[in-house]
Parts: structure tokens; C-alpha cells; sequence
């Protein structure tokens, strides 16, 4: 019968054995999903700022679309929602009987780089207000 000393040497001996073949195992998985994280990343950064840009445009629609309804000057409404869109955005405002549509866009680049694959995306958002009597 074997001694409780020799059963542990037998089984301490074997078992870094087993492991020998799997060091480096979890730092070769981590090199091989490093690079599709940070992918991952930039593109959920990037769908972020297309989010926000069309958050920045739907803004920009709605404060032109209500200065022009209460009265105020075309051009001064469309310049304060020039200043909300994104930049490089345009706002336009056409009437339409008693209502008043503003119409901001924008265009969203993608990261490029080695994230070329991402396209730029347009950005549009119209908002109506109905004209105020004035009195």
C-alpha cells in the first residue's frame, strides 16, 4: 500500500503536466479577440455619434420650425438652427399654408482608417409647427 506522501507526489507530478500544453492558451485567445473588441468599439462609438447627430438635426428642425411659426425673421431662424445641426448641416424651411416646415440634414462620416468599411450616413429631420396669429 502506497503512502499518503506518494499518492500526492504521484498526483502533484501529473497534473502541471497536463497544463504544459495550455500555457499561453488565454494570452493567444486574448491577441486573436483583442483586435474584434476594439473593432466592436469603434463601432458602437460610431453608431453613437450618428445617434446624436440625428438627436442634434431633430433639434435643430424643431427650434427652426417654431421661431418661424412665432413670427421671427426667416433668416435669423435659420441661422439659430444652423447653429444647433451638426456641423456641416443645412436647415431649410418651406411654408405650407397656415403651417411652417423646417428640414434639417446632416451627414455623418464614418471612422476610416481600417474602419473605411463604415459608411458615411445622412441624417434628416422635418419638423411642422402651425403658424401663430399675430395680435
Amino acid at each position: 500500500m502506497r503512502s499518503t506522501r506518494a499518492a500526492r507526489a504521484a498526483v502533484s507530478h501529473h497534473a502541471p503536466r497536463g497544463r504544459r500544453g495550455q500555457r499561453g492558451a488565454v494570452t493567444a485567445e486574448l491577441a486573436m479577440a483583442l483586435p474584434l473588441l476594439v473593432a466592436l468599439t469603434i463601432g458602437l462609438v460610431w453608431l453613437l455619434s450618428v445617434g446624436a447627430a440625428q438627436v442634434r438635426a431633430v433639434d435643430a428642425a424643431r427650434e427652426t420650425a417654431r421661431a418661424v411659426a412665432r413670427g421671427d425673421d426667416e433668416a435669423a431662424a435659420v441661422a439659430a438652427g444652423q447653429r444647433v445641426v451638426p456641423d456641416g448641416g443645412r436647415v431649410t424651411v418651406r411654408g405650407a399654408g397656415d403651417s411652417v416646415v423646417a428640414e434639417a440634414t446632416a451627414r455623418v462620416e464614418g471612422p476610416g482608417g481600417l474602419f473605411d468599411f463604415l459608411p458615411a450616413v445622412t441624417v434628416r429631420a422635418e419638423a411642422t409647427a402651425l403658424v401663430e396669429e399675430s395680435g
